[in-house]
């Protein structure tokens, strides 16, 4: 685990990633964003993902076939249907992961509260 100080959230970045919540489908930032670059923990600023594993998915949230090797823990979620993905950094909860729908040729999407992200521009 990060020893460094995290960031400073507002209650409703906490509400989601310190407290498991959900943003609504289709209002997140990141949900219609395509630009070059890399997506990273908005609690601790570990890199999660590049924009090259970003694809358009219509589920009204952010959406990766891909995360960065080490970055991403998966776990059972207390519904006991999904499996939750957390920042294996910090332990914020980033959304869940779902596989076998056939999206992209990886076969998984990576959905995620855009709140739990922040995003760095290429270059």
């Amino acid at each position: 685990m990060n020893t460094t100080p995290y960031n400073e959230l507002t209650p409703e970045e906490e509400r989601v990633i310190i407290h498991k919540g959900t943003e609504r489908p289709f209002t997140g930032k990141y949900d219609s964003f395509y630009e070059k670059g890399s997506y990273h923990c908005r609690q601790c600023d570990t890199l999660l993902y590049h924009s090259v594993d970003k694809f358009k998915s219509g589920c009204g949230w952010p959406s990766f076939d891909d995360e960065i090797e080490g970055a991403v823990i998966r776990e059972p979620d207390q519904d006991g249907r999904r499996t939750e993905i957390l920042c294996a950094n910090c332990g914020g909860h980033l959304g869940h992961v779902f596989e076998g729908e056939k999206l992209t040729e990886k076969n998984t999407r990576h959905c995620v509260n855009s709140i739990s992200l922040v995003f760095k521009p290429e270059n």
